[in-house]
């Protein structure tokens, strides 16, 4: 696959041993990939580097995800992978325009790369 062909994907996660398996995972996948380790970072990379999914995590130093779904232009789809997986946590992030809602202690890194192409292959 050329360069050109690759999709972006940013990884906002602060995590950094999860983010780092995350990295590996979807690399494998030949994704470009993207790093953000807090909101501020992500809405920086999303203005000047703009991605074509992002995976992020809502608890975050500073700016928090769902900041960053509040403030980021609406046309990149969101997978959110958090340990949040209240009700209210999961309506919340998809009223802000995230596209999914994966909670980590259920789903392993494979789920999430069949997330993210199935999205990113709509």
């Amino acid at each position: 696959m050329s360069d050109s062909m690759m999709k972006k994907v940013l990884i906002v996660e602060d995590d950094e041993f999860l983010r780092s398996l995350t990295v590996k995972r979807l690399e494998k996948e030949n994704y470009q990939i993207i790093i953000a380790a807090d909101g501020e970072q992500a809405l920086k990379m999303i203005d000047s580097d703009t991605p074509d999914l992002i995976l992020l995590d809502l608890l975050l130093p500073g700016v928090d995800g769902f900041e960053v779904l509040e403030k980021m232009k609406k046309s990149i789809p969101v997978v959110v992978f958090s340990n949040l997986g209240q009700r209210e946590d999961i309506e919340k992030a998809k009223k802000l325009g995230a596209d999914d809602f994966l909670i980590k202690a259920n789903f392993t890194l494979d789920d999430v790369v069949a997330k993210v192409s199935e999205h990113l292959s709509k």
